[in-house]
């Protein structure tokens, strides 16, 4: 069985499922807008809802619901939270 990838893409994470920001790897402009709505390296985070078209996706960050479209989601890789 092939090892999982040790970082996904946002886009890729199943709702529910916590993650933590590893790196935002878009457009420099797009990447600060980013930065600046939370989803900045260490961040915890996690998909909540998915559109019914599936874009955008509603994200729990920092306390906050926060909606991104998908295509940037694919641009911010994520590491999947251990469990405790």
């Amino acid at each position: 069985m092939p090892a999982k990838p040790e970082t996904e893409p946002l886009a890729d994470l199943p709702i529910g499922v916590r993650a933590v920001v590893d790196r935002v790897s878009c457009a420099r402009s797009v990447a600060v807008r980013l930065y600046e709505m939370g989803l900045v390296p260490g961040t915890s985070v996690s998909v909540t809802r998915i559109a019914p078209l599936g874009d955008p996706l509603e994200l729990e960050v920092r306390g906050y619901s926060l909606s991104i479209r998908r295509l940037e989601a694919r641009e911010v890789l994520v590491k999947r939270a251990s469990d405790p």
